[in-house]
């Protein structure tokens, strides 16, 4: 599992991020700045205090605040221009699917999963579609209280 080995402020709302694979990166989070939860870190001197949270699986700041590797790593994604990866591992969190599960669902070894998960290997337009597919002919619980409204 990718885990964050090393985050830097190197500006008012950009992070220098340096991942468990050796991926590096520098990332914008001036639209998370926006929202109430991430307020205080529009204070310079408070988002210079990044750190690495435990094991590597977020980066946290004075004031108990947080922000997790998945979300961290969809920006990852973004900046290295990895838009396939993106969607992919946004429609797996999205739906709370597993490596397996995902896999299961669109007839694909639980390898390639993460591979087009990782950005390891670009996910090709059937797979993108197929998860589109899957989205239509979802009839899980929260899809089903979601239509009979």
């Amino acid at each position: 599992m990718r885990t964050i080995e090393r985050a830097e402020a190197i500006a008012p709302s950009r992070l220098r991020l340096i991942w468990s694979d050796g991926v590096q990166v520098e990332v914008d989070l001036g639209a998370w700045l926006a929202k109430p939860a991430f307020a205080a870190l529009r204070d310079p001197e408070v988002f210079a205090k990044v750190q690495v949270g435990d094991w590597g699986h977020s980066l946290v700041w004075p004031g108990d605040i947080e922000a997790g590797a998945d979300a961290l790593w969809l920006k990852t994604l973004s900046a290295t221009r990895r838009d396939d990866a993106s969607a992919f591992l946004k429609w797996r969190l999205k739906h709370g699917l597993s490596l397996t599960r995902a896999a299961e669902a669109l007839g694909l070894s639980r390898r390639m999963v993460t591979y087009y998960s990782n950005g390891e290997k670009p996910v090709p337009k059937t797979v993108l579609l197929a998860c589109r597919g899957w989205e239509a002919g979802d009839v899980s619980p929260s899809r089903q209280l979601a239509h009979s409204r």
